[in-house]
């Protein structure tokens, strides 16, 4: 990954993002510490989809056939005075 300065990455933000397209992402340092990264759409939906949807999770489960009850009693609530 390139590394950025800040103060080099604002004036040459043009760069910055043809470099992120297609080298892949760009550090920017502030006061010599990594403080962000400018990444492609692509490569930002990607790192941020679930690797899959709930129900395919459950599906998967080590769980799934382990005989877990849970089924839940159909409990109407109690009788209130008013």
């Amino acid at each position: 990954m390139n590394h950025w300065q800040l103060q080099e990455a604002k004036s040459k933000f043009s760069e910055v993002v043809k470099n992120a397209l297609r080298d892949g992402p760009q550090i920017v340092t502030r006061h010599g510490v990594e403080t962000v990264v400018v990444l492609s759409v692509a490569e930002y939906r990607r790192l941020a989809a679930p690797a899959e949807d709930l129900a395919a999770f459950f599906a998967n489960s080590p769980l799934k056939g382990a005989g877990i009850d849970l089924e839940r009693d159909k409990d109407v609530g109690r009788d209130v005075a008013l």
